[in-house]
């Protein structure tokens, strides 16, 4: 559950400074935050995906 929240968080301030950039005329770097924010949640999931394979790995004891 404290993954879901972190992943709103992220997705939450990416788009306020998203909307702060774009009333700015700050077209290109609010892509860039936005593009940033997007890979952080993906190392985010990629992180828990290989904990999971870790776990079942160790589960099943394949090495």
């Amino acid at each position: 559950m404290d993954i879901i929240f972190k992943i709103a968080a992220i997705g939450l301030v990416t788009a306020i400074v998203n909307q702060l950039l774009k009333k700015a005329d700050k077209d290109e770097i609010a892509t860039l935050v936005t593009l940033a924010g997007l890979v952080i949640v993906l190392l985010m999931i990629v992180d828990m995906i290989g904990q999971l394979f870790t776990a079942l790995r160790t589960l099943f004891a394949l090495y």
